[in-house]
């Protein structure tokens, strides 16, 4: 018999909403005795049936939501329906796939939470982040096999959020070929290499490949300052775009070196970039100290705010690096500005850019709101899929 979870009164109202996740907070009791993943029934205080879900002990959130209907069966045909569904929505990228790169499984928004999949040239990565997703893995990814075909499947499921979950970080060959130590793919006329092994998330920030693009659009004849710019793809497609010159900075000399064979892929000259190994905030408090001024700013840090408690800090620091970044700016410039972190609302980043306009004592108009790809599609249940923000504006 399946276990059960039991609300308290007044906390099924987000499950009725369909939103997919239950914190232990609103559970009353468990009735049977279920292990990590095992999948359970929810039902209200007055033991009315609400959801389906995966049961996960050791993380905050309790249960994560696979079903709303009763009458389906969590198992590998159900499994098998959610993927060909995401694989459905996804036609349309997928037509030239052997040398692109896709997101094909977007966890909660594609009704699979702590589900990942990219697609790279032919190989599937995968990221199983939940004790629902681990419990199920062989099923999950025995349909996906069958329903994409594909050289080989690679696993990165090393990300810490599995430890809030109870579970060790995994990486490897699950099936297949290994894929190489870089897998080359296209965005337009842009080529990358990507390290599928060690990179950043699967790789590389599929989740930008829309914004790289419109931001290219601004750059042609402007020297562009790329912070945090890991591999170089906004410098790659601002460079082919006709930007005078790219100054990329970044923690970690191994991207910038990966940066500098993807400059080499595309038959950029490379007199007309500049890479910079340091740290973010110090190389841009150097630059304003120097005198030294950009037609452009790209800001993409990576996730400030990982928790509530984060959140005071990493507004600070969001607004420290805007701060410095529209000092940095000549009359007229352009800052394309992102925020990662799905805790920090769209309102907030705004408030967080305008307070940074304030302090530089500079006079700032928003140009275009950016989001994430269409491959990072968001149920209009799960307000939290909308994570990635982005401003391009003009600073006189």
């Amino acid at each position: 018999m399946i276990p059960v979870i039991v609300l308290k009164p007044g906390r099924q109202r987000s499950v009725l909403r369909r939103h997919p996740w239950i914190f232990s907070g609103a559970v009353a009791k468990v009735k049977g005795d279920p292990g990590p993943g095992v999948s359970v029934d929810v039902v209200s205080s007055d033991g009315v049936w609400l959801a389906r879900g995966a049961y996960s002990p050791n993380s905050q959130i309790l249960v994560r939501i696979w079903t709303f209907d009763e009458k389906e069966d969590v198992s590998e045909g159900f499994f098998r329906s959610r993927i060909q569904k995401a694989l459905d929505m996804r036609t349309h990228l997928l037509k030239d796939s052997h040398q692109g790169a896709c997101r094909l499984i977007n966890s909660e928004s594609d009704g699979l939470p702590g589900v990942i999949v990219d697609f790279y040239s032919g190989f599937l990565v995968c990221q199983v982040l939940t004790a629902g997703g681990e419990f199920w893995k062989e099923a999950i990814l025995k349909q996906l096999g069958s329903l994409i075909s594909n050289d080989g499947i690679y696993e990165r499921s090393d990300a810490d959020v599995r430890l809030k979950e109870g579970l060790s970080t995994i990486s490897g060959i699950i099936s297949g070929k290994m894929p190489p130590d870089l897998i080359e793919i296209r965005e337009g006329q842009c080529r990358f290499l990507v390290d599928v092994k060690h990179g950043h998330k699967t790789g590389f920030y599929l989740d930008q490949r829309e914004n790289r693009a419109t931001v290219a659009e601004y750059a042609k004849g402007l020297r562009v300052l790329n912070c945090f710019s890991y591999t170089g793809g906004f410098a790659v497609h601002s460079l082919m775009a006709g930007a005078g010159h790219v100054t990329n900075v970044d923690s970690s000399l191994d991207a910038l070196r990966l940066a500098e064979q993807n400059i080499a892929l595309n038959n950029i000259n490379t007199d007309r970039v500049e890479n910079i190994t340091g740290d973010v905030f110090r190389v841009l408090r150097k630059f304003r100290d120097s005198g030294i001024c950009f037609d452009m700013v790209i800001l993409d840090p990576p996730k400030f705010a990982d928790s509530m408690g984060s959140l005071k800090k990493a507004g600070r620091g969001y607004k420290d690096i805007n701060l410095l970044a529209q000092k940095l700016l000549f009359p007229g410039g352009m800052l394309c500005t992102f925020c990662c972190s799905g805790l920090v609302t769209r309102e907030l980043f705004q408030k967080i850019v305008s307070d940074a306009a304030i302090d530089a004592g500079r006079d700032v108009r928003i140009v275009r709101w950016l989001t994430q790809a269409q491959d990072h599609p968001c149920g209009v249940n799960f307000p939290e899929g909308i994570y990635l923000k982005g401003l391009i504006c003009r600073v006189w």
